[in-house]
């Protein structure tokens, strides 16, 4: 009687021995496949991240190159000459400039002042062509403007540094935008060219001499 009770007491102790042996090796299953899933996640987090990462940032450099080809493109419609094949000399005389407005070439050692200045009289080419060469646009127009887009692009060429504007009667379209070795021809002010052109050659690629000054210089004669 006494060997069956003891019997039956081992075999409940082994039971329970079994059975939470059994629980232990279930929870660290369990825990294994929480590391496994927690692991493949961060995996996946982390991959996607980086696809991201990867996305903006091609994104990015081809957003730049797209605004760099635009930048590089020329504007519909103007004229080009080398930049580099018109004449730099300072000179004291008339030049006879091949193009109206000058669009470059030999000039005077004094520059228009250019830094947003708006003047209702003519410039001296040369005075201008200077000014061109250190980076400015140079707008014109003639009495085949309306006074509305005289005084819109007036507006434009004040809060835009490196610009200049006056008459000039001898030329042939309304308004004209003119660079170093770069001009553009519009009847209207709201023509997106204007912008385009601005925005290209004001300080652009095709500047002989950026940065140089555009204040300290003359006006009208």
């Amino acid at each position: 009687m006494g060997t069956s009770k003891t019997g039956k007491k081992a075999a409940t102790t082994a039971a329970r021995k079994a059975r939470i042996q059994e629980l232990r090796r279930a929870e660290q299953a369990r825990d294994r496949r929480n590391r496994v899933i927690a692991i493949t996640a961060g995996v996946a987090v982390l991959a996607g991240l980086a696809g991201f990462g990867s996305y903006v940032l091609l994104d990015a450099s081809e957003k730049k190159d797209k605004e760099k080809a635009v930048a590089q493109a020329p504007v519909k419609g103007e004229k080009t000459w080398d930049a580099k094949k018109l004449g730099r000399n300072h000179v004291t005389k008339e030049v006879d400039y091949p193009m109206t407005p000058a669009a470059g070439g030999d000039h005077s050692q004094a520059w228009a002042n250019c830094q947003g200045d708006v003047y209702d009289k003519p410039l001296g080419e040369e005075n201008a062509v200077h000014s061109l060469e250190h980076g400015a646009v140079w707008i014109t127009y003639n009495d085949k403007a309306s006074d509305g887009d005289i005084k819109t692009l007036g507006q434009k060429v004040k809060a835009t540094p490196y610009t200049l504007m006056s008459p000039v009667e001898e030329q042939k379209g309304a308004l004209t935008l003119t660079a170093w070795g770069r001009q553009l021809t519009v009847d209207k002010a709201s023509d997106p060219r204007v912008g385009q052109f601005l925005g290209k050659y004001v300080q652009g690629e095709q500047t002989p001499e950026p940065g140089a000054a555009c204040t300290g210089g003359v006006g009208p004669a």
